[in-house]
């Protein structure tokens, strides 16, 4: 009868599965931890690098099977876990007394469009829920100082608590919200100067407790005006993507909110196109492009930049957003929101990549070695 396996056995067993993003053995990237083996039971935790991996299933599953096959082993227990790895960039402080700039956040994704009614905030809400649901703690910061929608599209109204300088943002949905539209009535204009919100957008980076949270998202104003340009220095960016529709103004501005972010050196991850096409119930297997059709694709191949994926019109986005119900919430099956959920983890493993300075991110499948 074979004894129990040594630990350079089990390693050797699962050496073979290459984590797709990265191309290299996860054994090699030291995500397999906490290796224990008791006579012919062995224990182990595949730490990922983000909680919102596509192939977490297929890592666990190839895991078990490839280390049960040794000689000697009883048992496998495999625990699955994720560290989010993140850049930890801190924007540069103008001056040294000033307080730090989201501390406890890893990272911090820019949602952007050149202009408004592309659905942006609805795509950032739906993103910071895919992100949720993975098990990622998540906060959204709508940004947009002038036309607040975070409290319409999560139900959530009324003044935050304070504690002195603290701020708290509300927490609802699983995760942590902060707008403006929190301190203001539906009847209030915001009628600021640049100065003006300028120290607002810091006052949200500084004075709000976001605490320890794996991702922020940032619902960013539309266009290029003074709020986009104090985030853009002022917030450790981890990456943007940017919404657009199909038709040609709406790229347009795309084009240049795009440019926005490389001139400041943020990643781009991709662009997405929102409201692509309908498809009618009786009609499954039609798609009416009422926009236009694969202009977010076309910009995309322009610019050099990744296309993300089409998110479909389907009137239950308006429905459930007007109620405070997400599309992610509001109808879980429906086709945008398993295309946005599938974005969510697009954008998690692209940032996950980028904290890692590794390699391009490549297709959601388990490759493997010759053994």
């Amino acid at each position: 009868m074979a004894g129990p396996p040594q630990a350079s056995d089990v390693l050797d067993a699962l050496r073979p599965i290459i984590d797709p993003d990265f191309g290299k053995s996860i054994v090699d990237l030291g995500f397999v931890k906490n290796l224990a083996i008791e006579g012919g039971k062995v224990r182990f935790t595949i730490e990922l690098t983000t909680p919102a991996c596509p192939v977490k299933e297929q890592f666990e599953q190839a895991a078990q099977k490839r280390v049960a096959e040794l000689p000697g082993v009883e048992s496998v227990e495999v625990e699955m876990t994720a560290d989010t790895r993140g850049r930890h960039a801190q924007a540069a402080a103008s001056d040294a007394d000033q307080p730090p700039v989201l501390p406890g956040v890893r990272n911090v994704l820019a949602v952007a469009s050149g202009k408004g009614g592309v659905g942006k905030s609805t795509v950032a809400v739906n993103i910071a829920l895919a992100l949720r649901e993975s098990g990622a703690k998540v906060g959204i910061f709508d940004a947009d100082v002038y036309g607040p929608s975070l409290p319409l599209l999560t139900g959530v109204s009324g003044m935050p608590r304070t504690n002195e300088k603290r701020i708290f943002p509300h927490e609802a949905l699983g995760m942590k919200l902060m707008s403006i539209g929190f301190f203001v009535t539906d009847q209030s204009p915001v009628i600021w100067r640049g100065p003006m919100v300028h120290g607002l957008i810091r006052q949200f980076l500084t004075d709000v407790e976001w605490g320890e949270l794996d991702y922020l998202i940032v619902d960013m104003p539309p266009g290029t005006g003074d709020a986009v340009l104090t985030l853009t220095q002022m917030a450790p960016l981890s990456g943007a993507i940017i919404v657009t529709t199909a038709n040609d103004l709406s790229l347009i501005d795309a084009r240049k909110g795009l440019e926005m972010f490389r001139k400041v050196d943020v990643p781009v991850l991709g662009i997405v196109e929102n409201m692509s096409y309908f498809t009618p119930p009786d009609l499954p297997d039609r798609k009416y492009y009422i926009f236009g059709e694969g202009g977010g694709r076309r910009v995309a191949d322009e610019l050099s930049v990744p296309f993300l994926c089409e998110v479909p019109i389907d009137p239950r986005v308006v429905e459930g957003g007007d109620a405070g119900h997400p599309i992610l919430m509001h109808a879980p099956d429906s086709e945008p929101a398993k295309a946005l959920r599938e974005l969510g983890g697009t954008i998690a493993r692209k940032l996950a990549v980028l904290a890692e300075g590794g390699p391009p991110l490549a297709d959601t499948n388990i490759t493997w070695v010759n053994d």
